[in-house]
């Protein structure tokens, strides 16, 4: 599949849910534009477009706690992406392994 055939949506952007590619451990959720999956997909380094901030930023660039891409896969309806990495440290910047250690809401049966 080609990044044309992507779906973004209106401001361009696709999440990108991130998992450990041996233990399929979930370990952050990013946005990416079509340069930003061009990057990704160039150098095998995760590269998020920021929301906030306005700007690409490579995981790990400051932190040193990069993610090595070892496969993009594209969802059913091409508006999803599941970025298989090798994890180096922490995935969360608030210093954890995944970004979704903070909490649960209650399921009720």
């Amino acid at each position: 599949m080609s990044i044309d055939e992507l779906t973004f949506d209106a401001a361009g952007l696709i999440p990108a849910v991130v998992q450990q590619y041996d233990t399929r451990e979930v370990l952050m959720v990013g946005w990416m534009n079509a340069e930003a999956v061009r990057r990704t997909a160039a150098t095998g380094r995760s590269t998020f477009w920021s929301r906030s901030r306005q700007e690409y930023w490579v995981k790990g660039e400051t932190s040193g706690h990069r993610q090595h891409v070892k496969q993009i896969l594209v969802d059913c309806d091409a508006d999803t992406l599941l970025v298989l990495v090798d994890q180096e440290g922490p995935a969360c910047h608030t210093g954890t392994r995944s970004c979704f250690e903070h909490g649960e809401i209650e399921v009720l049966h």
